[in-house]
């Protein structure tokens, strides 16, 4: 999986697909491509034998198949290469051959070649063969903000992704088509928008966009289409959110509560990086740096007696230790991110001394 940086940021480039995906891919355009394929077979198989049974012997030799598929392939660009004969069929067939056939080749075999070669990423059907090839994918509806960077988690957990965005020059909507994620141009509430991203086959749907009466039609539309989908809605309106949990059976969540806990709680500590209810209680993950205080302690002391869970230690210019071990004793200056409920928090920065917590995050956390 690619990973590049825009400013200073980690982007993520869709996973390559894999040998059945692949194989997929190519089972989708021949199923699309079965009448052209059919119409090659009598254009370029029967349409020869015809000409071998019906057409007067040569002077020289009996028609061959080879000279009967020269004959019919340069009929298509209006240059026969047998001469004139008096039959009422062959010459219906010289005439009915080079427009039918002519545009079989043009709208058939070029159409197929484009689509397998140069696979364009704006265009529909190139979109709706490869989704037709995806299973299990997520469908992110709305390329702004929240559905790119829903995107972009979910390409960073191994996930193939399409995502349906109303404009094509929507910014982000540029950017995850040169990470390589198919993007569908179209109006999500239009026909067919679903089923050409394949729903039936799809894991979970986000309904991301900015509109929340759009955000459930395509809820219902998308539980008709597949009533196993897992569904995630993004609301606006809070008074909305348990009504369409209940009566939709979907995740919904509304950005604006989200957000509230969040610069709640960044107004009150900078350190505070993620925040959660969990039965009810407020849980915090936060960033300490070891002080006089917090050194006296081991990793195990963190937990017994502030019931604090280390998530990661960080110790100079090294590595970051994940879940350090309890024996592991804290030296001052180290960095540890700490996942507790609030009260406990509180009770740790207590301990620490700490009568106001610092005005910003230190540099050595980094991402949490």
């Amino acid at each position: 999986m690619a990973t590049t940086a825009t400013n200073g940021a980690r982007v993520v480039a869709a996973p390559r697909p894999d040998l059945s995906t692949r194989a997929r891919y190519v089972l989708a355009l021949i199923k699309r491509f079965r009448f052209t394929a059919v119409g090659g077979l009598v254009l370029f198989v029967v349409m020869p034998a015809v000409y071998v049974v019906l057409f007067p012997p040569l002077p020289n030799e009996p028609l061959s198949f080879g000279k009967a598929l020269h004959h019919v392939y340069f009929l298509l660009f209006g240059q026969p290469s047998l001469p004139y004969v008096d039959h009422w069929l062959i010459e219906v067939l010289n005439i009915v051959i080079p427009p039918v056939g002519l545009a079989l080749v043009v709208d058939g075999g070029v159409r197929f070649a484009y689509l397998f070669f140069a696979k364009h990423r704006a265009d529909k059907e190139w979109i709706e063969v490869v989704a037709e090839s995806y299973r299990n994918h997520v469908v992110v509806c709305g390329a702004g903000r929240v559905g790119y960077r829903v995107s972009q988690q979910l390409l960073a957990l191994g996930h193939s992704v399409v995502v349906i965005e109303k404009r094509a020059d929507a910014p982000f909507a540029i950017i995850l088509r040169d990470l390589k994620v198919p993007v569908l141009t179209d109006d999500v509430r239009a026909p067919r928008c679903l089923e050409r991203v394949n729903i039936k086959d799809a894991q979970a749907i986000v309904c991301g966009t900015d509109d929340d009466l759009a955000n459930i039609n395509i809820a219902l539309d998308a539980r008709q289409a597949n009533p196993a989908v897992r569904i995630v809605i993004r609301l606006f309106d809070d008074d909305l959110v348990e009504r369409v949990r209940d009566n939709f059976q979907a995740e919904a969540h509304s950005t604006s509560a989200l957000a509230a806990q969040t610069f709640a709680l960044a107004a009150l500590d900078p350190r505070i990086v993620h925040s959660f209810r969990l039965e009810g209680q407020l849980m915090v993950v936060s960033c300490f740096q070891a002080n006089a205080a917090l050194s006296t302690l081991k990793v195990s002391d963190v937990r017994d007696r502030f019931g604090g869970l280390t998530l990661s230690l960080k110790r100079g210019e090294q590595k970051a230790i994940l879940h350090p071990t309890d024996a592991i004793s804290i030296v001052q200056g180290d960095m540890l991110t700490v996942q507790c409920s609030y009260d406990d928090y509180r009770a740790l920065r207590e301990f620490t001394h700490e009568t106001t917590p610092p005005r910003s995050l230190p540099e050595a956390a980094g991402e949490p």
